[in-house]
Parts: structure tokens; C-alpha cells; sequence
């Protein structure tokens, strides 16, 4: 009788945790385990950090590192920076939040022509290119050429010949794989004086930007650090 009841009991306790969905530090594409974090920084010789401002939640500065000789040298002074209006932290499609962790840096991208003396990868923006942010779409996160009516395919998008995307760069945050509903559309991109926040971006002058396009080298493998 004392068995039985001891099997009932594990069996009670068993089933609820096979309810539970599995979860993975890494299953968005975020870096969040210290080790992913780590391993990106071996491998990376370029890395911009991002630090929240302590009196304003949607402002920052971001600061340019090269590595050399196995240390970390800033290249730059801090650069001023705006972030999300909810400021960092984030867990889901439209929260407003600009997510926190060690990212790669995807291609850079804009509207206008590439800035000269630029070697790192850059895709022209048209205004048929869009980034969509529609959670129920197999679009979700990607970047997509579309001639047709993307109001009519899509729920929500981001058209990439917004002023604002005049120049920009991927944060390659939430994928592989693309997890839906996690965030989409993050970037690294121009900000104007009436910039006051971001919708989960991170956002400084185009003077800022263009030095650091010039700057970025494919090769040294580029990171961007998001703070808390």
C-alpha cells in the first residue's frame, strides 16, 4: 500500500513539470547565459557598449572598444544615445523596451548612399523594403522586398525608407531561431534633435553613426553590449 501511494505521489508531481514549455537562455538568438556572453567577446576584436543614463530611462551613451592584444581599448568617447521609452529590458513585441544583453551586429543598411570610406557590409534601403514586424506573419524579424500593398499582407511593418533609417545598422537580437511575439525591428540607427526615444531601438546622431560605419570591420567579428 505504501508503494503504491509513493508511485501515485511522483507521478502527481511529474505530470505538471512535463506542462511546463521548455526554455532556453538562447532560444530568442539572446544572449543572456554569461557563457554566450563570453564566448562573443573572444571572438569579437570590435565591441560598442551601451549604458542606460541613471537620471533618464530613455537616454544613454554608447562607447566604441577595439581589442588588442587580448584587452578591450576604448576608440572613442562616449557618444550620446537614446533608448527605449520604456527604457531597457526587453520581453515582448511593442513593450517599448530596448533589449539588454551581448548581441552580434548585422548588416548595415539606409536610404541613402553609403557613406564613403565605408567598408563594412551595407544593403540601400528602398521603399520597397520593410522589416516586419507582424508576430503572426512567417515574415516576423526579417527584412523583406515587397512590391505589392504591404498593408494588405501584413499586419504591422516597418518601412526602411523611414527618415529615421537614413542610416542604420541590425542589433541581430531574437533569432535563430525567431521566436514570435519576442521583439523584432531592432536597430541601430539615426536619431534628430526630436528624437526624444526609441521603440526598443538605440539611436544617436548621424554624425555619431557615420564614424562608426566607418569604423566597423566585418572581419573583427562586431558586438554591441546593452546594459541594464
Amino acid at each position: 500500500m505504501k508503494s503504491k501511494f509513493i508511485k501515485f505521489l511522483m507521478v502527481a508531481l511529474f505530470i505538471p513539470l512535463l506542462l511546463i514549455p521548455a526554455y532556453s537562455s538562447e532560444a530568442s538568438g539572446i544572449p543572456t547565459s554569461a557563457e554566450k556572453a563570453k564566448k562573443l567577446k573572444q571572438e569579437a576584436s570590435q565591441m560598442i557598449v551601451v549604458t542606460p543614463s541613471k537620471k533618464s530611462k530613455t537616454t544613454g551613451t554608447m562607447q566604441r572598444y577595439e581589442k588588442k592584444n587580448g584587452k578591450w581599448k576604448k576608440v572613442s568617447p562616449p557618444m550620446n544615445v537614446v533608448i527605449g521609452k520604456k527604457g531597457t529590458g526587453k520581453m515582448k513585441e511593442g513593450d517599448a523596451r530596448t533589449p539588454v544583453g551581448t548581441f552580434r551586429l548585422g548588416t548595415a543598411f539606409g536610404w541613402e548612399t553609403k557613406p564613403t570610406k565605408t567598408k563594412y557590409p551595407f544593403k540601400k534601403a528602398t521603399k520597397y523594403d520593410y522589416w516586419i514586424d507582424d508576430a503572426e506573419s512567417k515574415d516576423y524579424n526579417k527584412w523583406v522586398r515587397y512590391q505589392g500593398n504591404p498593408q494588405k499582407k501584413w499586419k504591422s511593418f516597418e518601412r526602411l525608407n523611414h527618415p529615421l533609417y537614413k542610416y542604420g545598422v541590425v542589433i541581430r537580437y531574437n533569432e535563430k531561431p525567431i521566436v514570435k511575439g519576442a521583439g523584432s525591428a531592432i536597430f541601430l540607427h539615426v536619431k534628430t534633435s526630436k528624437t526624444k526615444y526609441t521603440l526598443g531601438c538605440v539611436a544617436t546622431s548621424e554624425k555619431n553613426l557615420i564614424k562608426t560605419l566607418k569604423w566597423l570591420d566585418a572581419k573583427k567579428k562586431p558586438i554591441i553590449v546593452i546594459k541594464s
